[in-house]
């Protein structure tokens, strides 16, 4: 299948599911991007025929800068969070391991998305951040996913910090499989390796298993956070003004409050 945004295909006779982000250089994860892989992921989950992977990568010399911010703003923002989060418990829920592959920046929703798969295959030249806070907002998804890939202070640091990390220091801190040169061949490699020659079936109820309780947790704190976002985050003056301020390229004036 084919998106201007997005592309989906098979390999190695069906076993191999590649999804690619195709919006260099920045493949922002808007409502668009956002669509057209869950459905996608929608398609292959009701008809996996022989799949036992995915690989994830992007076009471009970055995996992704984030969401749209123009998104976030208060007339859209609870459209683009439901269904952001339709995508990664999509994600979480599919019946293969989702590999992802990461060059260049991969920031805010783009480290979402990227959370939501499995192991993650990255360049040294990578860098990894959530730099909502710095808006005036927060990443609801990532605080929920990042604490199951990284220690909490790890995730705090990042959640609270806004900065960016190295590929060597994500790999350093459990977030990334491996470094790479070549992140997609790294991937495709551990897919030969590991995935390739197991049962499809098999797989999906193993993932099942590892990810019961953990699927239940992520869809209640996804509500939570979701929520909090809407419903006190969204009612700030800071919010509001750090989301304009970015929009009009000025600095943001807060208040605090």
């Amino acid at each position: 299948m084919a998106d201007p945004c997005f592309k989906a295909w098979t390999e190695r006779d069906g076993a191999l599911l590649r999804l690619r982000l195709s919006r260099p250089k920045a493949n922002l994860v808007d409502a668009e991007m956002i669509r057209a892989l869950h459905g996608a992921l929608v398609e292959f989950h009701k008809h996996p025929g022989h799949l036992r992977g995915a690989l994830l990568d992007a076009e471009g010399p970055h995996f992704s800068f984030g969401a749209s911010v123009e998104e976030h703003l208060p007339a859209k923002c609870a459209k683009m969070l439901g269904a952001l989060h339709a995508l990664l418990v999509g994600m979480l829920e599919f019946p293969v391991p989702i590999l992802v592959a990461v060059r260049g920046q991969c920031l805010g929703g783009g480290l979402e998305v990227a959370l939501a798969g499995g192991p993650i295959f990255a360049a040294p030249t990578a860098q990894f951040g959530q730099p909502e806070i710095k808006l005036g907002v927060f990443a609801p998804a990532a605080s929920v996913l990042l604490p199951y890939r990284v220690s909490r202070p790890v995730a705090e640091d990042l959640l609270f910090s806004g900065r960016s990390i190295s590929g060597a220091e994500a790999l350093a801190n459990g977030l990334v499989q491996s470094l790479a040169d070549d992140p997609e061949a790294a991937a495709l490699a551990w897919f030969e390796a590991n995935l390739q020659e197991r049962s499809g079936a098999a797989l999906s109820c193993a993932l099942a298993a590892a990810r019961g309780q953990m699927l239940v947790d992520v869809r209640r704190r996804l509500a939570e956070v979701e929520h909090l976002y809407l419903e006190r985050l969204m009612r700030t003056h800071d919010a509001n003004e750090g989301l304009a301020a970015f929009m009009e390229k000025r600095p943001a004036a807060w208040t605090h409050r």
